[in-house]
């Protein structure tokens, strides 16, 4: 071993994990704003690698492996906040007024062991030996490497920083002119249609422009597709059905869109999940067949296994795993503690613990198969949720209807809902760690130092997930929520967690509206369909993502709309800027930019709940001015043009520079 630095290169350093633990701190604060407010969150991976390595340059023995370590801490925040697709469902059934630090920091950093656990023995299989493409782990591992081997790879990474930089001031500053009612929150228009009505919103969010350039023009066009669908047939249809004369046009259209249309994208994304979910069946199981043969014969052959090659040995994982079940046991008996169900308590935590270990083992491995697959940010996170529950609430239901009761009704939702969030943290943690091990092997990381960092950052991240739900809560409050003590008048809607909550209500009290769902199903397999050929005629050219077109009918399309706008906008840079000598570096500071966005927006949002709460004033910002509707609607679309074509070209100008 002549060259010790190269056969071992420095990974884990105190300034690597410090680092990596503030980034994630951030990022986790962000990424539950963005997800409360539209149901969607980002990959941290590629921000917090390019933080890494500005900070890191200055110090001369920082290597390509120690800034892996600080992506990987880091990229648990942007996973580990999908929690909050289940968790505030808590609040809406009226069970939890506050959130609760401790069962909250429980459930997230007990799935999260436990998805960077069942993920490690399919690391051979979905990883090392597997052609899956892991779109966002490659385009991290690229960012690392671009960043740190060259001199222009430096420049870089420091224009890179001011990337980040510039987006988030931006979205900051974007935000704050809503917050002083300078510009339109919300820039919407309906029209009647016959005897019924429809419409369009869109937010003024520079936040959901980035999250959609960074879903790419495939997903914004299934969102395109979804936003016709529900906007522009169902709404006009039903609204024909039902006519109501006494209401106004956008009450009519926006009452049916949230009562029945709704009910429908919930259908379609159930259908569009199980569908994906069942494709995936064969690889997974061959994938995890491959693992155990991998594992057994490193075993037999007693071979010196390389550096690079190296997981958490296989004895220490069971044993994490299995003591991992006595504080989910624990979590789950406190919650019941008690209350209504405390005399079915026993069988109740026995069949929680069951289902967390079994249900979350399969969402893992589907999961971490997906982020392969499409990359970590497409997963389809709320098709597994939706599943989830619905196993969730019909085990629960089994066992609680002897005593069956509308106060034990409430009792059997909240505990369902527990028993999901854990599942949920399970399968995006294991979505996560396989994508992080991609880019681990590309850059010659050390698997098991990378699986210690995931822990790392999953603990970091369970540590700011409550104090800014609660934050949040207190300060907006969310949409449906009885018990809110809100100070704000506008709640957050938590999209998914609505929807989360309505499956377990309906499930377990039997009044589930299933044949709305049914149709919505209908268009779902439709959509199926669809895809299927389109790949099939074009080679696996074009594609429409019947999970894209289910979340556009179900969100509101105040979120939606943006995104295509992003995802649209993002495509004709990245078409702008192909062929160019400086167009792949100019592409990598779009996205960049782009991440800065909803960082920055979404901080400067949860910086605003503290004020709201800190003042008790509702909209503490606010300048009065006498500028009407249209004026500011006109204004924030001036704003917003302005600043993303200004950054694009940013973008190109700085590329071109560095190139040069």
């Amino acid at each position: 071993m002549s060259n010790t630095s190269h056969n071992n290169p420095l990974e884990f350093s105190i300034r690597g994990i410090i680092l990596g633990v503030l980034i994630t701190l951030v990022f986790t604060a962000a990424q539950v704003y963005l997800g409360l407010k539209v149901g969607l969150t980002f990959a941290t991976s590629i921000p917090a690698a390019v933080i890494s390595m500005a900070l890191l340059s200055a110090f001369k023995d920082a290597t390509i492996q120690e800034n892996n370590i600080v992506q990987t801490i880091a990229s648990a925040a942007g996973t580990l906040a999908s929690v909050i697709f289940v968790l505030p469902g808590l609040l809406m059934i009226g069970w939890w007024a506050k959130i609760p630090f401790w069962p909250t920091f429980g459930a997230c950093a007990v799935g999260g062991v436990l998805g960077v656990m069942y993920t490690m023995p399919l690391r051979r299989a979905l990883v090392s030996q597997s052609d899956l493409p892991y779109p966002e782990g490659v385009a991290a591992a690229e960012v690392l490497k671009v960043g740190t081997q060259s001199r222009s790879g430096a420049q870089e990474g420091k224009a890179g920083l001011w990337a980040v930089i510039w987006g988030s001031v931006a979205s900051a500053v974007f935000a704050f002119l809503g917050a002083a009612k300078l510009i339109a929150s919300e820039v919407a228009a309906f029209v009647r249609v016959g005897s019924g009505s429809t419409g369009m919103g869109a937010s003024s969010s520079l936040a959901l422009i980035g999250a959609g350039h960074l879903m790419g023009i495939s997903v914004g066009i299934a969102m395109l597709v979804g936003l016709v669908i529900a906007w522009g047939v169902l709404v006009p249809l039903l609204t024909n059905m039902d006519p109501q004369p006494a209401m106004s046009v956008a009450d009519h259209a926006l009452q049916v869109w949230s009562t029945k249309v709704r009910m429908m994208g919930a259908g379609t994304i159930g259908a569009a999940a199980i569908v994906t979910l069942a494709t995936l069946g064969k690889p997974v199981l061959g994938g995890l067949k491959s693992a155990l043969e991998t594992a057994r014969r490193v075993k037999a052959g007693g071979a010196d296994v390389p550096r690079e090659d190296k997981d958490i040995p296989v004895f220490i994982v069971g044993l994490v795993t299995l003591l991992a079940m006595a504080p989910a046991g624990w979590l789950l008996a406190a919650f019941l503690e008690g209350g209504k169900l405390a005399s079915i308590s026993t069988p109740l935590v026995l069949v929680g613990i069951a289902y967390i270990a079994l249900a979350g083992m399969a969402a893992a491995a589907v999961c971490g198969y997906m982020a392969g697959l499409i990359g970590s940010s497409n997963s389809p996170v709320s098709g597994i949720a939706i599943l989830t529950i619905l196993g969730a609430a019909t085990s629960v239901g089994v066992i609680g209807r002897q005593i069956m009761g509308p106060d034990t009704a409430q009792a059997l939702i909240a505990f369902a809902l527990f028993v999901t969030t854990v599942v949920l943290a399970v399968a995006v943690i294991g979505n996560d760690n396989l994508q992080d091990l991609k880019t681990g092997q590309l850059v010659g990381a050390t698997p098991w130092k990378q699986q210690v960092a995931l822990i790392i950052g999953v603990f970091a991240g369970s540590c700011v997930v409550p104090p800014v739900l609660e934050l949040l809560n207190h300060a907006y409050g969310f949409a449906g929520a009885p018990n809110a003590s809100a100070i704000s008048a506008q709640p957050l809607s938590a999209p998914q967690a609505t929807l989360i909550s309505t499956l377990a209500k309906g499930v377990i009290g039997g009044d589930l509206k299933w044949d709305l769902i049914g149709y919505g199903a209908l268009i779902g397999l439709a959509l199926v369909a669809i895809d299927f050929m389109l790949k099939r005629s074009s080679g696996n050219k074009y594609s429409c993502a019947p999970l894209g077109v289910g979340l556009a009918i179900y969100l509101p399309s105040a979120v939606t709309s943006p995104v295509v706008v992003g995802a649209i906008a993002g495509y004709y840079f990245d078409k702008a800027m192909k062929g160019k000598k400086y167009g792949e570096g100019a592409s990598r500071l779009g996205v960049l930019i782009m991440s800065g966005f909803i960082v920055g927006e979404s901080l400067f949002n949860v910086a605003l709940a503290g004020l709201i709460v800190l003042t008790n004033n509702g909209e503490p910002l606010a300048i009065a001015n006498s500028m009407s509707e249209a004026t500011t609607m006109l204004i924030a679309l001036a704003v917003a043009a302005v600043v993303v074509v200004g950054l694009y070209r940013w973008s190109a100008n700085s590329a071109r520079a560095i190139e040069a």
